[in-house]
């Protein structure tokens, strides 16, 4: 290292003086780790030779090609350094006044202890070791390095500093919107939604939101505020949202983004974003409601990268699966999947589809939206406002000698007798239903209108599930069940030997102190039986269908919850959040 730049000043130091090449270990440990592609790291070391202020680190995460994780744990390890913790950060600064802060705002540097022989600090790049240096000679003191994730740091930052700011609020600050925005004035709403501080809210919202793991963003407009709130793991939670004077501006960015009319706000609409955030490539489903103050957004976070289309990983086990597997290995038949909005029925088709997609079968499917995108299947995206309705386009498919149809919901009875000749003619046919249990199924369909003969000769099997969140494998405790518990529900039946232990989630920086991270499903699935269609002939009740099929040896998704909570899986508490029984 050039010794020059030990005596460069805190505040004058800079960023460029770093060679890019002294992260040639940094980009092979990425590379190595299948975090980026060599052609990537090439296009960002051509794009940091033309650029005088930006590393290499720094442009990875720029152009969204890695996550700030990512690279923070590979700078870590070809630096020997430790990862500084999310909860490791101080309230206040251990650093003396003789250091500028705007050094190390710019360096994305914090104090987070203070020694007698010497400081500690967490550094965003530690490759820039004449930062340090300049730091010890401010500090007159040793400096010793850990390194941290560059968000992590200047929210540290804002609270040691006494800015009071958030990132948000500094936004906030330079967002040039009045307070009154005439929404007739498109064009005014469009140069608000260019302006860079709404630009940065936008994709600071969409950044935090990968970072939680959401799966929906809301984004909600009030007479006195807008409010953001995330889906994570299946529950909503607030966060911090831009003030309410930039509802418009933001809205409409979002709308910009989506392709979406920015004139239009008295119907509903629908749009499509593709990006990359935090280095995951996301397909974004954008909806606007009108509502009383404003419309409302709702943003379908889809991370193509994570999905694994595999039935254990789902939680899928023991008979169920083997039955689900059994019926879908039939030539022909319905299989339906049951669950209110947002109980995993499209992963499972997904996963059921990628089962049996073979060469030898030629799968086309019908949805809306297309989802995730399979290798070998052919897959149609309906488009009302032009006919393509999933009847119509089941009409024309099944003329292109398919060997299975997955319809992504049975809608009407239109959908619903087109699956059933398709499945008669010879064809398996996967689809899904809006019902609360798999029983309900049957009841539904005869609602719709469908011929009860019908129903019994096509329908082999009825699959309903819920997600419920999985216990963070790093941090959840157990304890043993009070007797009463045990005996109300009847958790001897999962483990006749021996004290009952039930897990409860503690809450650690793995899981953002939580307790749960990710989801997996608990299912039911019902056989169709001879017994169970002459029920259907006799328009029994969904309760009659499924006590039969408990009978036949079905468990309830409560029964499999139980389970897997007696397991370690998840939580009773969980159990009872999504299902019925009590």
């Amino acid at each position: 290292m050039d010794t020059q730049t030990t005596s460069v000043a805190p505040s004058q130091a800079k960023v460029s003086e770093t060679p890019v090449d002294c992260y040639g270990q940094f980009a092979d440990c990425l590379v190595r780790k299948g975090k980026v592609r060599e052609a990537e790291i090439n296009r960002a070391r051509r794009l940091a030779v033309q650029t005088d202020d930006q590393t290499l680190p720094a442009l990875l995460m720029k152009l969204g090609i890695v996550s700030e994780r990512d690279i923070a744990e590979s700078l870590a390890e070809v630096s020997c350094l430790p990862l500084i913790g999310t909860n490791d950060y101080p309230e206040t600064s251990p650093l003396p006044e003789s250091v500028a802060t705007r050094f190390l705002k710019e360096n994305r540097i914090v104090g987070i202890a203070a020694h007698e022989d010497a400081f500690e600090v967490a550094i965003a790049d530690p490759m820039e070791q004449h930062l340090l240096d300049s730091l010890t000679l401010a500090c007159e003191k040793a400096v010793r390095a850990k390194v941290g994730l560059p968000s992590e740091i200047e929210r540290a930052l804002e609270h040691q500093l006494g800015a009071g700011k958030t990132l948000m609020g500094q936004l906030v600050d330079n967002f040039g919107g009045e307070d009154e925005v005439n929404e007739a004035d498109v064009e005014h709403l469009k140069d608000l939604a260019s302006e860079a501080p709404v630009i940065r809210m936008v994709n600071l919202i969409m950044q935090r939101a990968v970072e939680s793991r959401a799966s929906d963003i809301h984004v909600e407009p009030f007479e006195e505020r807008l409010k953001v709130r995330f889906r994570v793991d299946g529950v909503l939670k607030e966060v911090e949202a831009p003030p309410v004077r930039s509802t418009a501006a933001v809205i409409s960015r979002i709308k910009i983004m989506a392709k979406l009319n920015i004139a239009e706000r008295r119907l509903p609409q629908d749009g499509r974003i593709k990006l990359q955030v935090v280095g995951k490539e996301l397909d974004l489903r954008v909806s606007t409601v009108p509502t009383m103050f404003g419309e409302s957004v709702v943003i379908r976070l889809l991370h193509k990268e994570s999905i694994k289309f595999d039935f254990a990983s789902l939680g899928f086990e023991g008979a169920a699966l083997d039955k689900f597997l059994e019926v879908l290995a039939l030539p022909h038949g319905i299989i339906l999947i049951t669950g209110p909005t947002g109980s995993g029925k499209s992963t499972t088709l997904y996963t059921a589809l990628h089962k049996i997609n073979t060469p030898e079968r030629k799968i086309i499917t019908v949805e809306d939206p297309v989802e995730y995108q399979l290798e070998g299947v052919n897959q149609i995206q309906t488009k009302a406002q032009i006919g393509l309705t999933f009847a119509s386009a089941l009409r024309s498919i099944v003329r292109q000698d398919p060997d299975v149809i997955m319809i992504g919901e049975m809608r009407d009875l239109e959908t619903a007798r087109i699956a059933v000749q398709s499945a008669l003619t010879g064809h398996l046919v996967l689809s899904t239903l809006h019902t609360n249990d798999a029983a309900g199924g049957v009841t539904r369909l005869l609602d719709m209108g469908l011929e009860d003969y019908l129903i019994t000769s096509t329908v082999n099997g009825i699959l309903g599930q819920r997600l419920v969140r999985r216990l963070c494998p790093h941090c959840h405790e157990t304890y043993p069940a009070l007797p009463e518990v045990v005996a109300e529900l009847k958790l001897r039946r999962f483990q006749p030997r021996g004290e009952v232990m039930l897990p409860r989630p503690v809450g650690c920086e793995l899981c953002d102190g939580l307790g749960y991270k990710g989801r997996l499903s608990i299912q039911e699935f019902l056989v169709m039986s001879d017994d169970i269609r002459r029920l259907v002939m006799t328009h029994a009740q969904a309760r009659i269908i499924e006590e039969q099929a408990l009978k036949e040896g079905m468990n309830t998704m409560y029964e499999d919850g139980l389970r897997k909570a007696v397991a370690g899986m998840t939580t009773i508490e969980e159990v009872l959040r999504v299902t019925s029984d009590n």
